[in-house]
């Protein structure tokens, strides 16, 4: 089978909760941490400026060992609608994050990982497209 030669990952789901509800747990740093990365993961925020140009730092903790230090600069905010950012740490990707309302009481939510060549995403896909999984269960269970 060849390879992908989509420079993109894209996971969506529709969530039982309506969009500002979804939109908040991201958008509050203090619900943000608890769900944000795979299951077993913690993290430490160190600065969640939600603006374009501001900053999204963290430490995301493996639940076995390491400490994995994110750096992002944020592009687009349109709260309720899409949140997007530039990653300034490895693995170099932009990431958007739309929010949209289904109904009253639904919302599809989708990670779209953008990166500059298919090569560097091919890389990150056998592990990203589960994780954002892993990533969707646990906001799940944060807005539940």
């Amino acid at each position: 089978m060849p390879p992908l030669s989509d420079p993109e990952i894209f996971s969506t789901r529709i969530l039982n909760s309506p969009v500002e509800k979804v939109y908040n747990a991201f958008a509050d740093p203090v619900r943000l941490k608890n769900w944000w990365g795979p299951n077993g993961f913690t993290n430490t925020i160190h600065e969640f400026d939600l603006q374009p140009g501001g900053k999204w730092i963290l430490t995301m903790h493996g639940p076995e060992k390491g400490n994995y230090e994110n750096s992002s600069v944020f592009k687009v905010v349109k709260p309720n609608e899409l949140v997007s950012w530039k990653r300034v740490s490895q693995p170099l990707f932009d990431m958007e994050i739309a929010f949209e309302k289904v109904d009253e009481a639904k919302t599809r939510i989708s990670f779209r990982m953008m990166f500059e060549t298919a090569e560097e995403c091919n890389k990150i896909r056998p592990f990203a497209e589960p994780k954002n999984e892993e990533n969707f269960d646990r906001l799940e269970k944060e807005i539940s």
